[in-house]
Order: C-alpha cells, then structure tokens, then sequence
C-alpha cells in the first residue's frame, strides 16, 4: 500500500541535532528521508519528489545556499525552509535570494519550528492557484499563475509556490491594503501571531522581479504599520 503521508527531506550534517528533528517530525505523522550533504540531498531530488525540504546552510561541500540555488533548477516549486545558525540579516537574505521559502536560526524553539512545517505543508500540500486572468499584466511584466512563469524586463522567471501564492494574493485583491498577518496566514500558513522578517524579505525578492527601481517600489507598495498593497496601475507608496 502507497504511504500518503508528507514526505520530507532533510539535509542536515549535525547528526545529533538530525536525530531530534527526524524523531519529532515522525511523531507528527511525517515521513522523513535525512541526508548529510547538499550532494546527497541533489541526488535524491533526480528520482524522488518531496513535499518540504528543510535545509541547513553549513553543510560540508557546498554550502546551502548553492544547494539551494541546485534545487531550484531541478524543482521550483517544492518549499524549502533553511535552518541556520547565523543571526545575520545578511544570510537570511541571501538564504531567501536563493530560492528558499522561509528560515529559522539555530537553536530553535520546537513548536515554533513544527508550526512552520505544518503551516508550509498544509497550504502546499492542496493549493493550487485560481486565475486571474489567463495572463495577469501589470506594467511590462506579464504572470502566468498557473504555470508558475513571469516574463519580466529582467528575463523570463520560474515562480515558487509561495511566490505564486503570494502573487495570487495581491492580484486578487489589486487595491487593497493587505495586513502581514493576512500574509502569513495565507502564504505561509502561520495560524498565531508569529512575527517574521521572512515576509519582508519576500517582498525584497518580488520587488526586484518586478520592479523597475526595486528601491522605490510603484507596484509592491507598502503600507507603513500595516503591511502591503498591489497595485497594477504604477503608484508611489509609504515605503
């Protein structure tokens, strides 16, 4: 009989941390393959497909962001999280640059860490995009939500799956201030009041598909105290 259940791959060379994480996502009904490189982990991607990947950044080989930068040539929709244990704002956003969907630094709280995984899995593990349009154009962008592609003046661009949620998001509700909570809620699946700069990097990442000046944003405009609002009519916002 086929096992249903989340399958999840984690890449993580402390084999004593390992060990926990792979023992608490098995307790929360998760299958769970562990590896200790990015090579490894590369692997497994040729033949295998996964529901979530965890990552950590220091990795003996390539590091995890050059891994993560692999995965997403081989998979750009599957959501990665990335553990790491740099407090620097600078690797969070190099983390999210390369592709990943949300990160935790080392040590971590234990629910805080489960809440991730399930509010991950759960939206990616149902969630398709409802259209918009057949091809959603906003300035000399152009996104097709439901083959995860944008054509942009920077180039052609494959989206994740939190990418396309998000955009999804924004273009459904073109005009609207959009609170962070609404944000993590529906893009990450956060159910609390979890409080995270990944939404704001996320942004970051957005901006610079699609944005002629990603440093004065007119379409991703944000709303200060409150969070962000899309317009597809170019606007100068409170940034």
């Amino acid at each position: 009989m086929a096992d249903d259940r989340p399958h999840i791959l984690l890449v993580e060379d402390e084999l004593h941390l390992a060990r926990g994480i792979c023992f608490n996502l098995e307790q929360e009904g998760y299958r769970v393959s562990h590896v200790e490189s990015g090579e490894e982990a590369l692997d497994k991607l040729q033949y295998d497909r996964f529901a979530l990947i965890i990552l950590d950044v220091m990795l003996p080989g390539r590091d995890g962001f050059a891994v993560c930068r692999e995965v997403r040539q081989l998979d750009v929709r599957v959501p990665i999280l990335m553990l790491t244990a740099r407090a620097d704002e600078g690797d969070r956003i190099t983390g999210l640059a390369s592709g990943a969907d949300d990160y935790l630094i080392k040590p971590f709280n234990l629910p805080e860490f489960l809440l991730r995984v399930r509010g991950m899995l759960r939206r990616s593990s149902w969630y398709r995009p409802e259209p918009v349009d057949e091809a959603y154009r906003f300035g000399e962008n152009e996104v097709h939500l439901l083959s995860y592609h944008a054509r942009t003046p920077q180039g052609e661009i494959d989206l994740t799956e939190l990418e396309v949620k998000m955009l999804a998001l924004f273009f459904q509700r073109e005009g609207e201030t959009i609170p962070r909570k609404t944000l993590l809620e529906s893009v990450w699946g956060y159910t609390s009041d979890t409080e995270t700069r990944t939404l704001d990097n996320f942004i970051v990442r957005i901006r610079k598909y699609f944005e002629p000046d990603p440093t004065q944003p007119v379409y991703f405009q944000t709303v200060r105290g409150v969070g962000y609002r899309f317009s597809r009519k170019a606007g100068t916002g409170d940034q």
